[in-house]
């Protein structure tokens, strides 16, 4: 593993023990809810869903470019949010250094 892939490998890690923790405490559906209840969290929730629609994009783009499959990690943003970019740079990294 190169530091690129520890740094994500981190940083992913920290972002699934949150994800976790949220997700037991508020439930699934509840942490929506709860994000949805105000118009602040009704922006962050469209910002976030613009943001994560354009990084698949670049997901799909990027992975052809390569040669790597990359739907596990679009359904995986679809149901985690940033787990499936960041599981997806830690697999293109690793491919890249092995080719």
């Amino acid at each position: 593993m190169n530091t690129r892939q520890i740094v994500l490998a981190i940083v992913a890690v920290d972002f699934l023990a949150l994800t976790i923790y949220v997700v037991e405490t508020f439930g699934y559906v509840g942490m929506f809810a709860d994000l949805l209840s105000s118009w602040p969290g009704i922006l962050t929730a469209f910002d976030l869903t613009i943001a994560l629609f354009m990084i698949m994009g670049w997901m799909l783009v990027d992975a052809r470019k390569h040669g790597l499959k990359v739907v596990p990690y679009l359904v995986a943003t679809l149901a985690f949010g940033s787990l499936g970019p960041l599981a997806y740079l830690i697999r293109r990294e690793w491919a890249l250094k092995t080719a």
